[in-house]
C-alpha cells in the first residue's frame, strides 16, 4: 500500500487570501538543488502510470523556488529534481510552502531516483495532505497493535478490523464535502478486507460493496490501487468458455467481441469498468505470448480513438505508449543516426549481437571518468557486445573521445534520439539484445553503483551463453 511520505513542521495556518480557486502555488526551499530544475508532474492515469509535466522552475542561488499552475481538482502530484522525487496532494486554490531535502545519506543510491521526504510549513488542518496523513497514522497504529493477531487469532483480528472500520466511518461521517478524502478512506479500508483470513467477504461481495455502484475515481490513487489489485490478472480468472471467446476476439482484433465476451463475467457488468479491465488485461498479456502483440495494439488503438469514455481513451493511448516504450523486454524503437564518418545507422544495423549504447556529455567530468573503464570492458567483451558512443555535442570532441576505438556519434543536444532512448542524464547506458529488444534502460555502468553493481557481470553471462552455444554447434 502506498504511504504518503511527509513531515508536518506546523499544523495550523491562516487562510490564504487572493489565490485563484483554480490555481496552486508551490514554493519553498531546496538547498540541495541550487541551480537545478524542479519539474512537477501530474499522473494522467493510474493504470499506465503515465506522468505529464505541468510546471517547472529552477532553484535560485538562495535555495528558494516558486511555481504556480492551474489545477481543476484534488490530485496527487510528483516533483522531480536531480532524479530524486517526492510526492504529495494538492487542493485547487491553495499555496504550499515546503522544504525538499537531498536523499537520505543512509539510503542506497537508486539509478532511477530516490524518494525523499517533503516537509510542509504551516499546513492547514483542512488540507488534503493533513487529513490523509492523520488517517494513515491512525491506520498504521491500528495495524501495528493488531497485525500479530492475523495469524494466531484470525477471528479476533477480523473483529478488530470491523471495529476499526466502524470507528473510521463514525469519525469521518460529517466530512461529506471532501469527496477525494472520503474516497481515499473508503478504498484504503477496502484493502483491509484483503488482509483478513476470517470473516472475509468473497470476491462478488467485495465487488457489490465497493465497486458496483461507486463512481470510477480515475484521479484517486487509493481507488485505483484497489481497482488494480481487484482486477489483476483477470483473464486467468475467466471461465474456459469466456477465455476462449476473448481469445477469438483478440485474434480478430475486435474490441467489440472482447467486450462482449467479458460481459459474461459478473464483476464486469459496468461497461466503463469492463473497458478499463480490457485495457489492463491486454497490457498484462502483451509480453506473455498468449495473444499476438500486433492485435493487442490494434484493439488498444481502437479504444484510444473510439471509446465512449474519454478517460478510458487516455488510458488506452498511454498504455500503448508504455507497451512500445523503452522498457525491458520491449522492442527497442527504431532510429536513424549519422556516425562520425557520415554513415547512417539504424537499429537493424546492429542485429545479431548485443548492443551497449554509451550516452555522454564530453564536457562533463562524470562522462570522461567512465571512458577508461569502458575501454577495459570493450577489450574484454568486444567479441560478444557491440559498443557505440553517442555524444550530446555535434562537434567532434577529439580530446575526450580520441581514445575510443568503437563507433561514435556526435548529435545535437535536442536530437530526438535522446528522447526516444529516455536519456535523462550523462553518462547513461542502454543495453539491447541480438533481436533488438531492450535488456536494460538505463543499464548498469562500468563503475559500481550504490549497490556495488557494474555491467561487467551482465557481459560475463552474455559471453558464457555465447560460449555454450558455440560448444553445442561443434
Amino acid at each position: 500500500m502506498n504511504r504518503l511520505i511527509l513531515f508536518l513542521a506546523f499544523f495550523i495556518s491562516l487562510p490564504t487570501f487572493g489565490q485563484d480557486k483554480k490555481t496552486v502555488t508551490i514554493k519553498g526551499f531546496a538547498p540541495a538543488y541550487v541551480g537545478a530544475e524542479l519539474e512537477l508532474f501530474e499522473i494522467e492515469d493510474y493504470l499506465s502510470m503515465k506522468e505529464r509535466s505541468i510546471a517547472k522552475t529552477s532553484v535560485k542561488s538562495d535555495s528558494t523556488f516558486s511555481m504556480t499552475f492551474f489545477a481543476e481538482e484534488t490530485q496527487r502530484i510528483v516533483i522531480r529534481a536531480n532524479r530524486n522525487k517526492t510526492f504529495f496532494y494538492i487542493n485547487p486554490g491553495t499555496t504550499y510552502d515546503i522544504y525538499i531535502p537531498d536523499k537520505d545519506p543512509y539510503e542506497p543510491y537508486r539509478p532511477n531516483g530516490n524518494l525523499v521526504e517533503v516537509t510542509f510549513f504551516e499546513l492547514d488542518s483542512t488540507d488534503i495532505n493533513y487529513k490523509i496523513l492523520s488517517f494513515l497514522r491512525w491506520q498504521d497504529d491500528f495495524l501495528g497493535n493488531n497485525f500479530v493477531l492475523k495469524t494466531h487469532k484470525p477471528m479476533e483480528f477480523a473483529k478488530k478490523v470491523d471495529e476499526f472500520k466502524a470507528n473510521v466511518e463514525k469519525a469521518y461521517s460529517k466530512d461529506t464535502a471532501d469527496v477525494f478524502f472520503r474516497t481515499y478512506v473508503r478504498f484504503s479500508i477496502a484493502q483491509l478486507d484483503n488482509m483478513q483470513y476470517a470473516a472475509e467477504r468473497n470476491r462478488y461481495e467485495k465487488h457489490d460493496f465497493y465497486l458496483k455502484n461507486f463512481p470510477v475515481s480515475y484521479r484517486n490513487d487509493a481507488y485505483m490501487s484497489y481497482f488494480s489489485s481487484f482486477y489483476e490478472k483477470m483473464i486467468p480468472r475467466l471461465s474456459m468458455e469466456t477465455n476462449n471467446r476473448v481469445y477469438l476476439g483478440v485474434l480478430k482484433s475486435s474490441p467489440t467481441l472482447v467486450m462482449r465476451a467479458l460481459g459474461s463475467e459478473y464483476t464486469l457488468i459496468n461497461v466503463r469498468i469492463r473497458e478499463m479491465v480490457m485495457i489492463k488485461a491486454l497490457s498484462e498479456s502483451f509480453y506473455t505470448n498468449d495473444f499476438p502483440q500486433t492485435n493487442i495494439l490494434t484493439i488498444l488503438d481502437s479504444v484510444a480513438n473510439h471509446s465512449l469514455f474519454a478517460a478510458n481513451g487516455v488510458i488506452a493511448r498511454n498504455t500503448i505508449a508504455r507497451l512500445t516504450d523503452l522498457v525491458p523486454g520491449g522492442k527497442c524503437p527504431d532510429f536513424a543516426i549519422m556516425n562520425s564518418n557520415g554513415e547512417i545507422k539504424t537499429l537493424a544495423s546492429y542485429s545479431g549481437k548485443f548492443l551497449y549504447i554509451h550516452f555522454l556529455d564530453p564536457s562533463g567530468e562524470k562522462s570522461t571518468l567512465q571512458i577508461e573503464p569502458l575501454l577495459k570492458l570493450h577489450e574484454k567483451y568486444k567479441e560478444d557486445v557491440t559498443f557505440i558512443s553517442v555524444s550530446n555535442s555535434s562537434q567532434n570532441s577529439s580530446d575526450e573521445l580520441s581514445s575510443i576505438p568503437w563507433e561514435k556519434f556526435n548529435l545535437e543536444p535536442d536530437n530526438a534520439f535522446f528522447g526516444k532512448m529516455k536519456v535523462q542524464t550523462f553518462p547513461q547506458y542502454v543495453l539491447i539484445d541480438e533481436t533488438g529488444h531492450v535488456v536494460a534502460a538505463p543499464a548498469l555502468t562500468p563503475l559500481p553503483n550504490g549497490q556495488y553493481e557494474t555491467i561487467d557481470k551482465t557481459f560475463f553471462f552474455i559471453r558464457e551463453a555465447h560460449l555454450k552455444m558455440k560448444d553445442q554447434r561443434r
